[in-house]
């Protein structure tokens, strides 16, 4: 059976990192996906589709990303029944993320979205946890 989900979207809120009771970490946020055709009305639609991911995945999304920040989600969709305050039944989708990658450039202070220029080094964030790799290393297996 097969059951995988990617998605394209913005990030309708900031990621919030939580630890289970045993300490793992989980987030959830919604990501916002248009479709890819107009209404009736001529209005494009928009899907808004609950996403939670566990471990390392978690700990990315929110160290990485933000509202509005377009990400791409490689998933499997979860159905959950549960009871509300109320005592009803209730059902909820949601996507559990295996893979989460940026799906635009880094924002720059001003707003907007940039990327370094071809051949020129992208500056080292001094908080980041990557080092640059100078070309004198003879170590890389390429």
């Amino acid at each position: 059976m097969l059951n995988k989900i990617i998605l394209m979207g913005r990030l309708t809120r900031d990621p919030e990192l939580r630890r289970t009771g045993s300490g793992t970490a989980v987030t959830s946020f919604t990501l916002a996906v248009d479709r890819d055709f107009k209404s009736q009305s001529g209005e494009k639609e928009t899907d808004f589709i609950d996403i939670v991911a566990w471990r390392t995945t978690a700990e990315f999304v929110s160290k990485y990303f933000i509202k509005g920040r377009m990400a791409i989600v490689e998933g499997r969709l979860q159905i959950r029944d549960w009871t509300d305050k109320e005592g009803g039944k209730r059902r909820s989708a949601e996507v559990v993320a295996d893979n989460v990658y940026f799906g635009d450039s880094k924002r720059d202070d001003s707003g907007g979205y940039h990327t370094a220029a071809c051949g020129a080094p992208a500056p080292v964030d001094a908080h980041s946890d990557f080092a640059e790799i100078g070309e004198e290393d003879g170590e890389l297996p390429f």
